[in-house]
C-alpha cells in the first residue's frame, strides 16, 4: 500500500505514544531523526509499511531498547487469555463454528496501540468484547475461504498482534479440520505490538498447526526482499494466504500473491480506503 498524506502524521503520533512508554525526555531527539528519514522518500511512491519499518528501527535504537511495546504486549496476552473461555463458548454455540472463529480472531485485531483508533488500555477489550460480537462482520467473504479450505492444500496464516494471536489459535483449530497443510507465520523480530516465536510457542500454537515460522527479519508486514529462505519456498507453493491486520495488508497488498484472504479490523482511514471499505469494520476480503 502506498503511503497516504494522513500516513505521515499517524506514524509520528504513533513514535511519539512508544517515546513515552520508555524516555519521553528523547521525544525531540526522536522526532528530528524521524523526520530526516521521512524526507529521503518520495512518499508518493513510497510504501507505508517499509518507511514505518525505518522510522521504528531508528526509533527503538534512540530509546535503547528492540521492544518498547513489551509491557502493553503482555497485557494484551493476558487480557486475551481471560475472554478465551467466552470465546471458545461462542464457538461451540455457533451453528458456524468457522466463522464464529473467524469473528473472535478479527475482535482481536482490536488489540494495537499506538493508533488513533487503540482502545484506552489492553483490558477495555474485555468491555468491548460483546458489542463487537454483536456487531457481526461488516465485510463478509468467509465463505470464499470456505470453499478454498475445502479443496485441501497448503495454507500459510500470517499473524498480527499480540493478545489476537491466542483467538488466532481458536481459528487454526478450525482451519486444521479441513484437509490442510496449516503453516503459522509470526514477526521474525519484536515490532510495535506484533506476535513473535516467543508468543507462538507460550500459547502452544503448534498443537494446533503443523509448521510454525517467522518472517526472518524486522519489519513492519513482511518484508520480503529479506524474509527467511523457508518462508520465500513456502510462499512459492501455496495454495491460499490467510492475513491478519493492517500491517500485514500494506506489505501484502504490494505484491501478487493469490489468493489472499484478509482478516482484519479497518482501524485506520488508509487502509480502509485502500480496500475500498468503511472505517472501523470488522472484515474479511479475499484477493483472488
Amino acid at each position: 500500500m502506498n503511503i497516504y498524506p494522513s500516513c505521515v502524521p499517524c506514524l509520528l503520533n504513533r513514535i511519539l505514544y512508544e517515546t513515552n512508554l520508555i524516555d519521553p525526555s528523547k521525544a525531540l531527539e526522536v522526532l528530528n531523526e524521524v523526520c530526516r528519514i521521512i524526507s529521503k522518500y518520495d512518499l508518493k511512491e513510497s510504501c507505508s509499511a517499509v518507511v514505518a519499518t525505518e522510522v521504528h528501527d531508528a526509533t527503538y535504537d534512540i530509546l535503547g531498547t528492540r521492544d518498547p511495546y513489551k509491557a502493553i504486549k503482555d497485557r494484551c496476552n493476558q487480557t486475551a487469555v481471560s475472554l478465551l473461555p467466552k470465546a471458545q463458548e461462542v464457538i461451540n454455540n455457533s451453528k458456524d463454528r468457522f466463522k464464529a472463529a473467524v469473528l473472535c480472531s478479527i475482535i482481536g485485531n482490536v488489540l494495537d496501540f499506538g493508533i488513533s483508533s487503540s482502545p484506552e488500555s489492553p483490558e477495555k477489550l474485555t468491555e468491548q468484547f460483546d458489542t463487537l460480537l454483536a456487531e457481526g462482520l461488516n465485510k463478509d467473504e468467509t465463505d470464499k475461504v470456505r470453499e478454498y479450505l475445502e479443496k485441501g492444500g497448503k495454507v500459510l496464516y500470517f499473524a498480527d498482534n499480540c493478545g489476537e494471536i491466542v483467538f488466532d489459535k481458536l481459528l487454526c483449530q478450525e482451519i486444521k479440520k479441513f484437509d490442510v497443510h496449516l503453516t503459522f507465520v509470526v514477526r521474525g523480530q519484536p515490532i510495535l505490538t506484533d506476535a513473535t516465536l516467543e508468543d507462538a510457542q507460550e500459547f502452544e500454537i503448534g498443537d494446533v498447526t503443523d509448521k510454525i515460522l517467522t518472517t526472518g527479519c524486522y519489519a513492519v508486514g513482511v518484508n520480503f526482499e529479506d524474509m527467511g529462505e523457508d518462508l520465500k519456498k513456502a510462499l512459492e507453493n501455496v495454495d491460499l494466504i490467510i492475513s491478519k491486520g493492517m500491517g500485514n495488508y500494506e506489505t501484502f497488498s504490494e505484491t501478487d500473491y493469490r489468493p489472499i484472504a484478509y482478516l482484519l479490523r479497518t482501524k485506520c482511514e488508509p487502509v480502509a480506503k485502500d480496500m475500498n471499505l468503511p472505517m472501523n469494520i470488522s472484515a474479511v476480503k479475499v484477493y483472488e
